[in-house]
């Protein structure tokens, strides 16, 4: 069981993240179960770069440039969301040219 990949991939995740016990994660059904993890595993991304902005990013990928991916993924998540929510977001052009 401790190379399982269920236990690696599964259980100790919503273990560790969702304080769910291991009773819990034997009655619920295993699409639910990858559900909650699929929904975590959103929820991570969504806010994985909460408290930057892009000059942060910009500077902080001088030495890492994969942080620049990762937060365009980040702002796609987070637009995405807020048009579910209905949440208009500001966008301004000051300082472009």
């Amino acid at each position: 069981m401790t190379e399982s990949p269920d236990a690696v991939l599964i259980y100790i995740p919503l273990m560790k993240n969702l304080h769910m016990s291991w009773n819990d994660i034997k009655r619920t059904p295993r699409i639910e179960l990858k559900g909650l993890l699929a929904a975590l595993n959103e929820h991570e991304m969504l806010h994985a770069m909460d408290g930057y902005t892009d000059s942060d990013i910009t500077s902080l990928s001088k030495n890492k440039p994969e942080i620049r991916q990762t937060w365009h993924m980040y702002m796609e998540k987070r637009a995405k969301y807020d048009a579910m929510i209905g949440k208009k977001r500001n966008v301004s052009f000051q300082g472009i040219g």
